[in-house]
């Protein structure tokens, strides 16, 4: 499964956050939990992040 998001400035490229108070992240967007992204924007930076559920494409 692939999932295109356009991320928004300010949301974290993980699910969760240790932090106190957390962050905005990528649960409160996607609903499967089962996907991971396919590489990575920073905190402060927006644009489009793939999703997949492939371990091949997220390591590759």
């Amino acid at each position: 499964m692939l999932i295109l998001l356009n991320k928004p400035f300010g949301v974290l490229c993980q699910f969760t956050d240790r932090r106190v108070p957390p962050r905005r992240t990528l649960a409160e967007f996607i609903g499967d939990s089962d996907v991971y992204p396919a590489g990575r924007l920073d905190y402060n930076s927006e644009g489009l992040l793939v999703l997949s559920d492939d371990g091949a494409l997220r390591t590759g």
